[in-house]
């Protein structure tokens, strides 16, 4: 769907991009995440052909469109048909309202006026903007604007929806509304390209996550993938409480007692057998035992160092 190698983008004296590469898969919700500064927007707009790279090359469904600083601009065009874009700050005409602007918007797309007042009834019930359909825009809070953009990137119903912070400036039932409209992209067979830095929204909808910093990608893979790597490397800690006291002596691990029959053993891998069979041969029992999994933030912050 989207796969970039190689990305150079250089402001001057700072590199932006430097050699990056990231692959995104039909039909996946990728999560881009990475500090402000990181090259996130500078990686989506370089995607769009909104700015030049002068390195490497980049491919959306298939086609080459960018090598090595020049942009096959046919194939740009063609391809970005099939493409919604959600940028992190737009400007919009705010003597218009919601309606008239995706009308406009659909009208560039060429999409037929008898489709095009049932396409922009969706999408403003969609993104709860029905209500509000002949305010304008002019008045509209941070949060409305954000939903009026992500109507827009929807209007031509993409194959692949690019988000810039897609989630900066709203409430917290808007953030769950965009999470859910997200998942049901998803369903619906969408591939979502999404960028932000608040790890939480990143966690809960991507199936993958790439982390970018200062222009590189450190990781890419599943969730569940990272979490079980920086496991491995960091060690694991497993909470565990018995029905009597438990002497450690024996133990190989760091043991540190945390209450009346509750101890914290930390361990270079999974030792959770282990931990029964010393436990058992002692006469005792483990009542709970629960190995403590990093966050997303904590395997983030340890990568940005």
């Amino acid at each position: 769907m989207l796969r970039i190698e190689n990305l150079v983008k250089v402001y001057k004296d700072v590199r932006a991009l430097d050699g990056l590469n990231l692959e995104v898969k039909s039909g996946q919700v990728y999560g881009f995440l990475g500090p402000n500064g990181a090259g996130k927007s500078t990686t989506i707009l370089s995607t769009l052909g909104l700015i030049f790279p002068q390195e490497g090359r980049i491919e959306l469904f298939g086609e080459e469109v960018f090598r090595d600083g020049e942009f096959n601009e046919a194939k740009l065009v063609k391809v970005k048909a099939r493409i919604g874009y959600m940028p992190e700050n737009a400007t919009l005409w705010d003597f218009l309202t919601p309606a008239q602007t995706l009308d406009i918007i659909a009208d560039a797309f060429k999409i037929p006026k008898a489709e095009r007042g049932r396409r922009i009834n969706e999408l403003l019930d969609l993104v709860g903007l029905k209500d509000v359909r002949n305010k304008k825009v002019g008045k509209f809070s941070k949060g409305m604007r954000q939903r009026l953009l992500l109507a827009q990137a929807l209007i031509n119903d993409p194959e692949l929806l690019i988000l810039d912070e897609p989630m900066s400036g709203l409430d917290p039932k808007g953030i769950a509304e965009f999470k859910e409209i997200i998942r049901e992209q998803r369903k619906a067979g969408k591939t979502v390209f999404f960028s932000s830095h608040i790890l939480a929204h990143v966690e809960e909808v991507c199936d993958t996550v790439g982390v970018i910093v200062r222009g590189k990608l450190r990781l890419e893979d599943s969730i569940e993938n990272i979490k079980r790597e920086f496991l491995r490397k960091a060690g694991y800690t497993i909470i565990i409480e018995t029905n009597r006291p438990v002497d450690w002596s024996s133990a190989k691990w760091n043991v540190t007692p945390l209450g009346e029959n509750k101890y914290r053993v930390v361990a270079p891998e999974d030792v959770r057998e282990e931990l029964h069979d010393l436990v058992a041969l002692q006469g005792a029992k483990i009542l709970t035992m629960q190995v403590k999994e990093p966050s997303l933030e904590e395997i983030f912050l340890k990568l940005v160092e």
